[in-house]
């Protein structure tokens, strides 16, 4: 499990990863996942998500997103419930090189 910060600047919101390479447009939340930042940080500018991919996962309190399509050579694109979340190959960064199956998160407050 690893804690991440996402903040919203000027209305768009961005994945804080300090030894991150590329641009800073490249880790910008978009497709879906703005949308579930903005529920996740009740309507705020910052919020601090746990992440975990651990195949049996069953902690309290978190959800999942599940990966329903890969979009090569881009991302994936999960769905929680009926909402689809498109997430780009920075999270491939994230998660050591693999897009996953299951993302288990958590807002950490």
């Amino acid at each position: 499990m690893k804690n991440y910060t996402f903040n919203k600047e000027q209305g768009n919101w961005y994945i804080d990863l300090p030894n991150w390479t590329g641009t800073k447009g490249e880790l910008q939340m978009v497709a879906g996942a703005d949308t579930l930042l903005d529920q996740l940080s009740n309507n705020g500018t910052t919020v601090n998500v746990t992440l975990s991919i651990d195949k049996v996962f069953n902690a309290p309190g978190f959800q999942t997103l599940k990966r329903i399509v890969k979009t090569p050579p881009n991302g994936c694109i999960y769905h929680l419930g009926f909402t689809p979340v498109w997430l780009c190959n920075v999270t491939k960064f994230v998660f050591d090189g693999l897009l996953p199956r299951q993302i288990h998160f958590k807002v950490v407050y």
